[in-house]
């Protein structure tokens, strides 16, 4: 049948993968295509057999399941990987999604549990994948393209959240609406975005760039100083100690803002839960200001006093409330908040403790360790909102367009 879902099998021991192969016999929509007994194997099938679903264990003689996911993201990327182990530690489930994997089992598992994991990757990749033929087929040259938007993550205290929702928004956007996104950590003293992204404390930073930033010209050479994550969002991180935030000055961020809006759909910036130059700067550049508070009388305070604030500055238009951990039962209600602060909440996120915590302590955005949760789900449609429709849609409204004015961009937020 030409729906069915191919699927390799790979683990060392024989008697499992003849236990999962009679397992998925039963399933008529997934058809096992092979197996292999070690992680060379399964590259070498891979390759000629191109599987949808890879059941990998992770723990195999010759090469590892870790390192086989690596090689095989990289040979074979329309290969989703189950990662398969006995054990489910944070540390083994982090490497793999850094790995590439899609999925990640602890045995003993059920038969319904493996299908239903098969059947969910595959699901996603065949999305994604759609997602990316029409962005083939729709995309415009360069020159054509609007730039990017620029949103600021603020608050104006901390301890709300924001760095957790600034990573997981740039990760749905980049995962789920097929964006360039860059995010930029903004908050150049104490930055936390390479840590909740598991990234090397000795990667470049902004503060590499500050030969550049201190010449009359743009940078030219930006794309050296941001790293890539596995997720397909790059970074741009903040200095590695406090004390050289001192070298970053308000018109050299400016340039390199102004630089990456020009070759990403999205720039998102972690800003510093104060004001100083740097963040007046990023919020007068910033096209939307997503402010974050939450259930608390001193966030609701302070959120008050930086609308006061805002209106002054002329920011009123562009800013967006975010109320954070919105389900909390700390007595106070939305309404309430609302009153208080004059203006309506324009967006909810659920709190989700147990999830958000894990995730961060494990170096792996929420977003990709469990898509499914509520509060994945609250930050996807932040991003809808944000960042536009999802791509099938923002195609056909384009082709619409595209009637009465051919040269239309397909990432024209703003009017």
């Amino acid at each position: 049948m030409s729906d069915q879902i191919r699927v390799l099998i790979v683990d060392d021991i024989p008697e499992t993968r003849d236990h999962l192969t009679k397992l998925l016999g039963f399933e008529s929509d997934i058809e096992v295509v092979g197996a292999a007994a070690s992680g060379g194997e399964a590259l070498e099938l891979a390759t000629r057999l191109l599987p949808d679903v890879v059941l990998m264990d992770i723990n195999m003689p010759d090469m590892d399941g870790i390192a086989a996911t690596e090689l095989l993201s990289a040979r074979v990327p329309t290969a989703a990987v189950v990662m398969m182990s006995v054990q489910g530690e944070s540390d083994y489930l982090r490497r793999s999604m850094l790995a590439g994997a899609r999925e990640f089992l602890v045995k003993p598992f059920s038969s319904d549990e493996l299908t239903a994991s098969i059947r969910q990757v595959y699901a996603r990749e065949r999305e994604k994948l759609d997602r990316l033929a029409v962005a083939t087929v729709t995309a415009l040259p360069a020159e054509d393209r609007a730039a990017g938007r620029i949103v600021a993550v603020f608050s104006p205290k901390g301890g709300v959240g924001r760095t957790t929702i600034a990573v997981n928004l740039a990760v749905a956007a980049a995962q789920e609406l097929n964006r360039r996104v860059v995010l930029v950590d903004a908050s150049f003293q104490f930055g936390d975005v390479g840590i909740l992204l598991n990234l090397n404390p000795k990667s470049k930073s902004i503060a590499d760039l500050v030969p550049e930033l201190e010449g009359a010209g743009e940078p030219e050479s930006l794309d050296t100083f941001v790293v890539s994550h596995s997720s397909g969002i790059r970074v741009l991180l903040a200095p590695p100690s406090p004390e050289m935030a001192e070298l970053i000055h308000p018109a050299g961020l400016k340039k390199v803002l102004e630089t990456l809006r020009r070759t990403h759909d999205l720039v998102v910036v972690d800003c510093a839960a104060w004001f100083n130059d740097v963040t007046l700067g990023v919020l007068d550049l910033a096209d939307v200001i997503l402010t974050l508070l939450t259930l608390e009388i001193t966030s609701i305070k302070d959120m008050r006093l930086f609308l006061e604030v805002a209106d002054q500055l002329g920011y009123g238009d562009k800013v967006q409330l975010v109320l954070n951990r919105a389900d909390s039962t700390l007595g106070i209600r939305v309404a309430d908040v609302e009153h208080s602060i004059g203006r309506k909440i324009d967006h909810t996120v659920v709190s989700d403790g147990r999830n958000v915590v894990y995730a961060l302590n494990r170096g792996v955005p929420f977003f990709l360790s469990n898509r499914e949760a509520q509060v994945s789900r609250d930050v996807l449609r932040l991003a809808e909102a944000i960042a536009g429709p999802r791509l099938e849609v923002v195609a056909e409204r384009a082709g619409e367009a595209g009637r009465a004015a051919p040269r239309k961009s397909l990432f024209a937020w703003r009017s």
